[in-house]
Formats: C-alpha cells, sequence, structure tokens
C-alpha cells in the first residue's frame, strides 16, 4: 500500500491517541500499586500487634494443651492428607503472564505433594487455567477478585469462612488439614515472582519462632481469663492479615506487571510515531521537490524560443 501524506497524518493522529491512552492506563497502574504497597504497609504494625498476642498466649498454653481436634495450631505430625490450596490470579487484561506463571507454579507445587488437591481460586482466569490441570486438582468455591481496597477485607472474610467450613466439615473424616497460600509478589528486577506458603496448620515451629519473640517492656503479660479463646482470637487475626496482605500484594504485582506493559507499549508507540514522522517529513519534501521541478521545467519551457 502507497503512502500519502494524507493516510501518514491519519496513522500519526491515531499513534497520538493511543499514547494518551497508554499514558492514562500507566497513570492509573500507578496509583493503584501506590495504594496497595501502602495497604500492606499500614498492616505492619497491626501485624507486629498481632505476633505479640500470640506470643504472650504461647507463652502461656503448654503444646499438650492444644486440643488438635478443634484447634488449628497443631503439631509438627501432618499425615498425608487432602490439600486445600487459596491462589490468587487476576481477571484484568494486559498483565502478560500472570495467570499461566501462577497456574504452572501452583501445579508443579502441589504436584510434588501427597494427598487429593482441592483449590479455592480468587478470580475466573485462573480458576478456568488451574481446571486445564488434568485432574490433578480439584476446583472448589471460586471468588471474586477485588477492584478496590475496601472490598479485599469482604473477600478475606468469605475465604476465611470457607476454610473453617471445609476444615471443620471435613476434619473427623479425614479431610482438609492442610492449607497453602498462593500469590504473586512484587519484587526488583523482574517485577513479580510466584510465592507459596502453608497457612495451616501452624506447626511447632511457628510456635517456637513466636514464643522466642522479645517484648517490647520490661513487663511480660499475663492472659488473666479465657485463654484458649484468646489464643484463637489472635489465630484468626493472624490469618486474615495474612490472606489480606497476599491479596493487596497480588493485586500490586498485576498493575506492575500491567504498568510494564503500558511502558513498553509507550516505547513502541513512539518509535512508531518517529517512523511516521519521518516518512511523513520525507514524503512531504519529495512532493514539494516535485512541485519545484514542475515549476523550474514550465519556466524553462516558456524561455525557449
Amino acid at each position: 500500500m502507497i503512502n500519502t501524506t494524507a493516510s501518514l497524518r491519519r496513522k500519526i493522529n491515531s499513534a497520538g491517541d493511543l499514547r494518551s491512552v497508554v499514558r492514562t492506563m500507566k497513570a492509573i497502574s500507578a496509583s493503584s500499586i501506590g495504594q496497595y504497597e501502602n495497604a500492606v504497609q499500614a498492616l505492619d504494625d497491626y501485624y507486629r500487634t498481632v505476633q505479640l498476642g500470640l506470643s504472650a498466649c504461647l507463652r502461656d498454653t503448654a503444646p499438650s494443651a492444644i486440643d488438635e481436634d478443634s484447634d488449628p495450631v497443631q503439631s509438627d505430625r501432618i499425615a498425608s492428607q487432602a490439600i486445600g490450596a487459596v491462589v490468587f490470579g487476576s481477571d484484568q487484561g494486559l498483565v502478560g503472564q500472570f495467570n499461566d506463571a501462577m497456574a504452572d507454579f501452583v501445579i508443579a507445587t502441589l504436584g510434588a505433594l501427597p494427598g487429593k488437591k482441592t483449590v479455592w481460586a480468587i478470580g475466573e482466569r485462573i480458576a478456568t487455567r488451574l481446571a486445564e490441570a488434568d485432574g490433578q486438582l480439584t476446583a472448589g468455591q471460586s471468588f471474586i477478585l477485588p477492584g478496590a481496597i475496601g472490598a479485599i477485607a469482604p473477600l478475606v472474610g468469605q475465604i476465611l469462612s470457607e476454610i473453617e467450613t471445609q476444615t471443620q466439615t471435613q476434619r473427623a473424616q479425614g479431610g482438609i488439614q492442610q492449607i497453602y497460600l498462593f500469590y504473586q509478589r512484587p519484587t526488583a528486577g523482574v517485577v513479580h515472582a510466584p510465592v507459596g506458603e502453608r497457612l495451616l496448620p501452624l506447626d511447632q515451629a511457628w510456635q517456637n519462632e513466636l514464643v522466642a519473640l522479645r517484648w517490647p517492656s520490661k513487663n511480660l503479660p499475663e492472659v488473666m481469663n479465657h485463654k484458649k479463646e484468646t489464643l484463637l482470637a489472635f489465630v484468626r487475626e493472624y490469618l486474615f492479615v495474612s490472606l489480606f496482605r497476599a491479596c493487596a500484594q497480588s493485586l500490586a504485582s498485576e498493575n506492575a506487571s500491567r504498568l510494564a506493559a503500558m511502558q513498553r507499549a509507550e516505547t513502541n508507540i513512539d518509535e512508531l510515531l518517529e517512523e511516521l514522522n519521518l516518512s511523513f517529513h520525507r514524503l512531504r519534501q519529495s512532493g514539494i521537490d516535485e512541485e519545484l521541478f514542475d515549476v523550474i521545467s514550465g519556466f524553462e519551457a516558456l524561455l525557449k524560443p
């Protein structure tokens, strides 16, 4: 197709409009990243408080006093039982291999573990991707990804309710005893990386680490009444913070991936605009040269006798 100055002008205008859209999406993604990162940072003090509360409770609770049949804090004796996994994905576009990388990581990680695996997917796209695992994973309840900071807490409440329901109803039947958490974490250099960690049971090593925490004052705390109920309350808050942080980091990673894609798109558009402008000016100069040659040729023809 032969370009004309009019067609090149249209292409330049279209590329300029597209660059404006890309810059707007970059700004939105950068703003969203900041919000989710600030939410994670805001949890640090609260998470520290929950850790200290757990430390105080565990100091006064002998390991043998914890009833494994009704308490999420369990010992290191983990049988080859069914596994539940909470997986955060993305339902937005322009995030590259976000869901594919997460699904491959989950399948590889859970594939190395014995027992039946049930997956609770956060996001329709990651749920669809995990369903393609050739029967290796059993689909559990799926959840809708939040679109704002304020929607994370209700989502975490739904996930905790589902986990509690599944573990209580199936525990007597040797069902789900282990819960794993999978999400993307922002990292330097590669934008984000998949992370997998065991959420439940909270084993003896976890308890020992909390007991070893140094209390910030010289007056050591003491749980006066309802020690077991207090411990369970702090465990629930610990699970809430862990899930909230995972969701916020996953959303921050998603927006970081989109921001990187928009930066690449902006670079490509700038290069295209540069080429289009060069072609436009070259074609325009060629047209001017032809018109000048025509004028000169006509002038010379008039001068001939």
